[in-house]
C-alpha cells in the first residue's frame, strides 16, 4: 500500500483537488468529511466532465465545482492483511482501480493498480504480450475533444492518436483530460487561438493577422512519443518496462502496423486468476 493518503473535503473545489493531484503526482484523492471516509475522487471522474458540446448557458466552470459532486461514494476498503491476489480480484470484479486500507476504523493507506504492478507476483509472469493484448481505439489527430471523450467514455479506455498516414502520433488517457488546462474563465469549453495571415486585396501583400478561436482537438491533449512493444515480447519484460517508465500501457506494433495495446489492467487480470 501507499502512504500517506491525500484527501479533500466534499466542499473543496475541483481546482484544489487537481492541484493536489499534480503536486503529489497522484491520480485519486479520498474524500473525508469530519474524519469519515465518504468517497473517492479520481482523475477519471474529472476527465469525462469536459465535453464541449453543451450550450454555454448550461456550463458551470468545472474548477469551481465542489469535489463531493464528482466523487464516487460507496467506497470498498480492505484490511492491511488482505492478500495481493485478493485485491487484484476486487479490482477486476468491481471494475475499480484502488481500495483504501482501513485498520480498526482508521484509514492507514491506499492500494492502487500502480501499486500492484510492483508486486513480486508480476516479476515472473509467463507468456508473451500477444497473450494478453487488446484491440485499441484509434482516432485521427484532428478529431474533436468531444469525439475523443465520447469514445473514451463509451469504452472506458484510452485512445491511440494517429497521423494521416496511419503512424502513431500520440496517446490520450484520462490523465490527459483530467489535467487539461481549461483556463480561468470557461473551463469545460476549451479553445485554442489560431493565427491566419490575411491579404487586404486578392493580389496584395499579406499585411495583417487575424486571430480566431477553434475547438480543442486530439493532438492538443495527447501525450507523445508513445512507448511501443512487440507482440512476441515476454510478458515479464513488458511489465518491467511499464514499471521502470512509470506508465500503464504499451502500444503493440508489428512491422509498422498497430496491432493493439497491452495495459496494466490486462496484467492485473492475469494476477487475479
Amino acid at each position: 500500500m501507499t502512504t500517506p493518503v491525500f484527501f479533500v473535503s466534499p466542499n473543496e473545489t475541483i481546482a484544489y483537488a487537481r492541484n493536489l493531484m499534480v503536486k503529489h503526482k497522484i491520480s485519486r484523492l479520498l474524500v473525508m468529511d469530519d474524519g469519515n471516509l465518504t468517497g473517492i475522487l479520481t482523475k477519471k471522474d474529472i476527465a469525462y466532465r469536459l465535453r464541449q458540446g453543451e450550450p454555454a448557458w448550461k456550463r458551470r466552470p468545472i474548477d469551481q465545482i465542489p469535489a463531493g459532486m464528482f466523487a464516487t461514494d460507496c467506497v470498498l476498503t480492505v484490511r492491511p492483511d488482505t492478500e495481493t491476489r485478493a485485491i487484484a480480484k476486487i479490482f477486476v470484479e468491481q471494475d475499480i482501480s484502488s481500495v483504501p486500507v482501513v485498520n480498526e476504523g482508521t484509514v492507514t493507506g491506499i492500494v492502487t493498480k500502480s501499486d500492484l504492478m510492483t508486486s513480486r507476483l508480476l516479476k515472473h509472469m509467463e507468456g508473451t504480450v500477444r497473450d494478453v493484448m487488446e484491440d485499441v481505439l484509434v482516432v485521427n489527430r484532428y478529431h474533436s475533444l468531444d469525439h475523443v471523450i465520447d469514445l473514451m467514455n463509451e469504452r472506458n479506455d484510452k485512445l491511440i492518436v494517429t497521423n494521416n498516414d496511419g503512424t502513431i502520433a500520440g496517446i490520450i488517457t484520462e490523465t490527459n483530460l483530467a489535467f487539461l488546462e481549461t483556463g480561468a474563465k470557461k473551463p469545460g469549453s476549451e479553445q485554442k487561438e489560431v493565427t491566419f495571415l490575411r491579404k487586404q486585396e486578392p493580389a496584395g501583400v499579406k499585411s495583417y493577422r487575424h486571430v480566431v478561436k477553434v475547438s480543442t482537438i486530439a493532438e492538443d491533449v495527447m501525450s507523445s512519443p508513445v512507448i511501443t512493444t512487440g507482440p512476441d515480447v515476454p510478458l515479464a519484460d513488458a511489465v518491467a518496462e511499464m514499471e521502470n517508465l512509470l506508465i500503464n500501457s504499451l502500444a503493440v506494433v508489428e512491422n509498422g502496423s498497430i496491432m493493439g495495446i497491452v495495459k496494466r489492467d490486462d496484467i492485473i487480470k492475469e494476477v487475479a486468476k
